[in-house]
């Protein structure tokens, strides 16, 4: 096997890695397993490379920064939740770790719409 090929192995097992772990992570999180998240640093170190190889990683095979991935699981978590259960807002964001004002802003964001508005759109009713 050459040295580019190897190098592609393992930036897609770094990037599966990551993915995995942040998967992971997140539910412990929300599940109370884990007070809070980590930081990327921290993930990195998990993994036991550099926080800069893990994003010059994730970045050139997935094209974003790590971070982008990290937020974006959380939203999608959070939608879930929101969609799915009869928690409130604030709830929600305490689940998350996160004051509800800037759970909300986060969320708004990333979305371009609100948790409450998100919410309203996938259960009308509510």
């Amino acid at each position: 096997m050459h040295n580019d090929e190897k190098r592609i192995k393992r930036g897609e097992e770094i990037c599966s890695q990551y993915f995995t772990l942040l998967e992971k992570h997140i539910k412990d999180v929300i599940s109370g397993t884990v007070p809070e998240f980590m930081k990327l640093n921290e993930i990195a170190g998990e993994m036991a490379i550099s926080h800069q190889h893990l994003t010059d990683t994730v970045k050139k095979e997935k094209g974003n920064h790590p971070c982008y991935f990290y937020d974006k699981e959380i939203i999608e978590q959070a939608k879930t939740m929101l969609a799915e259960s009869d928690k409130t807002v604030a709830e929600v964001a305490r689940i998350f770790t996160y004051d509800p004002s800037n759970f909300s802003k986060f969320f708004k964001k990333m979305t371009g719409i609100t948790p409450g508005q998100f919410r309203k759109e996938k259960r009308p009713s509510y």
